[in-house]
């Protein structure tokens, strides 16, 4: 049994190598195999070459394809660049608009006076444009030969890739300004004019020029006069500080001017004063133009708002062809602050031009509340000829209408003598001042 156990395994050994050694190739079947396998790659490859270049014609005659539908149809393939929509998210965290989620502006009527509006904007797709006249040309369909209207009606109103801060608001559209970006006083008075009598809530002048003659005391100047008439009927009249402060004439532009507009400046990103936002002249002067000294809460600039590089959508036909692009100027700060407006129109529905408390005193008591609730700058405990009474908080203005409790108490507790007073005016300050921000380290020019 022991040999018999012996002998097999042996003869399995010897069966096992005898295995190993028939599976090993000789030189000469190598070699043939190399060539074998040479002439099939030979083969091969006119076939391989073939399907890949047929796959680079395909692909590259569908995207000839998708550039061509594109254009037939007017479609805008992709989307804004990244760096917008970054932008965009910190402009409104620092506004305040991401804290208001109840509210999109939606029954407010709000009338944009520019160059016009580009309805086939894919951002403005949702876009309830209720009412159009054209002051420059008398077309009968709403279009925009410059871009800027456009630009600021994004801004209110866009509802896509990028979101304006009262998308769901009923924009008037009058078209006041041409194709070379500029407008007479006497058709921009006509186009407030005709906002007034359609009924509008809110008028937003992202434009500005020289003030008239006696501005602030009595004025010559249409555009002024059509301003003042519509504060008259309870209307918010939104308006540009003026884009001068490189080069500064020492007072905003008109109609930004004008005691009861609510006149708007421009800040970066970091919460600074955007270089180019005009001052205001709040100490009154007797030449060249006389002007009486300001009085809160219509010192001017009012407030501050996103006015550097500002996402917004262009007019087709308009620079190189994009939808998106930004914009810097206290144009793009009017547009944000006439939007947030009607948000809180919106919330207090008392405030409106036929409500409650509505009228020219809601005009004043708004202003009010923007002095005490603005966001101040580090160190200011005033107004600033510069930035205003604070950078836009739209979330905290509209709860200040609803404090009016809290805010007889803080009344009474400052009438206390001694350093309760001074203790509670430092405390209230320092909960306005704004928080600076770091822009990207990589900001890329999203027309490009």
């Amino acid at each position: 049994m022991v040999i018999h156990i012996s002998w097999h395994k042996e003869d399995d050994n010897i069966g096992h190598e005898n295995e190993l050694v028939s599976q090993a190739p000789s030189e000469q079947d190598s070699e043939i195999v190399e060539r074998e396998g040479a002439d099939a790659f030979r083969d091969a490859l006119p076939w391989v070459m073939g399907v890949v270049s047929g796959l680079v014609i395909f692909l590259s005659i569908l995207i000839i394809g998708l550039w061509a539908w594109a254009q037939i149809e007017d479609v805008q393939l992709g989307g804004p660049a990244s760096s917008l929509l970054v932008w965009e998210d910190e402009y409104r965290e620092m506004t305040g608009i991401d804290d208001v989620t109840e509210f999109d502006g939606t029954g407010i009527d709000l009338c944009i006076v520019d160059t016009g509006i580009d309805t086939t904007h894919p951002d403005l797709g949702n876009a309830n444009v209720i009412s159009w006249k054209d002051f420059i040309s008398d077309m009968q369909e709403p279009y925009d030969d410059e871009g800027h209207g456009t630009a600021m009606a994004g801004i209110i109103a866009a509802d896509g890739s990028l979101t304006g801060t009262s998308p769901g608001v009923s924009l008037m559209v009058a078209k006041a300004i041409g194709s070379d970006g500029s407008g007479t006083d006497s058709a921009i008075a006509e186009a407030v004019d005709w906002c007034v009598e359609e009924g509008a809530e809110i008028v937003s002048l992202s434009l500005g020029g020289d003030q008239g003659f006696g501005s602030g005391l009595f004025s010559t100047d249409a555009l002024e006069q059509a301003v003042e008439d519509a504060i008259e009927e309870g209307v918010f009249v939104v308006a540009a500080a003026g884009n001068d402060g490189d080069d500064d004439d020492g007072d905003v532009e008109s109609p930004g001017s004008v005691e009861g507009v609510i006149c708007v400046g421009g800040i970066t990103r970091t919460g600074d004063i955007w270089s180019g936002s005009s001052q205001g002249d709040n100490n009154g002067r007797l030449w060249p133009n006389p002007i009486l000294p300001r009085q809160d809460p219509d010192r001017k600039p009012e407030i501050v708002a996103p006015g550097h590089e500002v996402p917004v959508l262009m007019a087709s036909g308009i620079g190189n062809g994009a939808w998106w692009g930004w914009s810097s100027g206290t144009s793009a700060a009017t547009a944000w602050v006439s939007g947030s407006i009607a948000v809180l129109l919106q919330a207090h529905p008392e405030l409106q031009r036929g409500g409650v408390q509505g009228g020219e005193g809601a005009i004043d008591d708004v202003k009010s509340r923007i002095m005490e609730n603005s966001q101040m700058k580090d160190g200011q405990s005033g107004h600033d000829d510069h930035y205003g009474y604070g950078l836009l908080d739209i979330d905290a203005l509209i709860d200040s209408f609803e404090n009016t409790s809290s805010e007889n108490v803080i009344e009474d507790l400052t009438e206390l003598p001694g350093p309760w007073e001074e203790l509670l005016t430092e405390k209230s300050q320092a909960a306005r001042r704004t928080t600076a921000r770091v822009p990207p380290v990589s900001s890329t020019n999203a027309r490009e």
